[in-house]
């Protein structure tokens, strides 16, 4: 009988990985919506979300979870990586991305929010981010234009992926995540997540944060007293 060294389990990056590059929505959504899958659009897409994870989530430790609401076009839409546009992937967490340059508002908040945390390694070995929707969901204008959307923007698009959620966030919790405290980005995203956590009993306690967009848009002058506010409750 072969026992498993220490070596040859896998870490909880390798983990996050194999989960991503497993992504994939097969359901039906209402009419005029859209999932973007980046690792199917972009190969690059993989590269950059791999060499995140490897760097980051290298080890066994469970991370607490910190909880968006889908992926925007331009952060995790192109990165892999939530909140993570191309330019604090580069310049926070050293790996360029060649064939995509973007800017993406959440994200600026949460690299301001990292860097006084303790910087990205810190951060990263304490906490995971991720969506119940873990793809780009986006709704075509009376335009014709392609806009990012949120899982909660339509009723019939929440009954819809619904079931699918509740399957993500049991996988999200099966990589090494503690769900004893879970810390939910958006008083509207908490609302619903409380249905499925009510369905699914996922957490014990879910604390709400103000969305890092809405304080970049409408809550700026403001942004240090939430910094603060955001890493007096993580330490907690």
């Amino acid at each position: 009988m072969t026992h498993l060294s220490p070596t040859d389990t896998p870490t909880i990056g390798q983990r996050i990985i194999t989960f991503n590059k497993g992504l994939q929505y097969t359901g039906k959504l209402p009419e005029g919506f859209a999932v973007l899958n980046p690792y199917l659009d972009n190969p690059e897409t993989l590269q950059v979300m791999t060499s995140f994870y490897d760097k980051y989530y290298n080890d066994q430790a469970p991370r607490k979870f910190i909880i968006g609401i889908n992926p925007s076009r331009h952060g995790a839409g192109v990165t892999g990586v939530p909140f993570t546009d191309t330019k604090h992937l580069e310049n926070d967490c050293g790996i360029p991305m060649l064939s995509a340059r973007t800017h993406e508002v959440s994200s600026v908040f949460v690299y301001d929010m990292i860097a006084q945390y303790g910087g990205v390694s810190a951060f990263y070995k304490d906490y995971y981010i991720n969506s119940p929707f873990p793809l780009a969901i986006v709704r075509k204008n009376a335009q014709g234009n392609w806009l990012n959307a949120n899982y909660y923007d339509d009723p019939e698009l929440f009954a819809l992926t619904r079931s699918y959620m509740i399957e993500t966030l049991q996988k999200h919790i099966a990589l090494g995540l503690d769900t004893n405290k879970v810390f939910v980005l958006g008083k509207k995203n908490a609302t619903y997540l409380d249905k499925l956590n009510q369905e699914a009993n996922l957490f014990q306690e879910m604390v709400v944060l103000e969305h890092p967009r809405y304080i970049e848009q409408y809550k700026s002058k403001e942004k240090q007293l939430y910094i603060d506010k955001f890493i007096t409750l993580l330490k907690t």
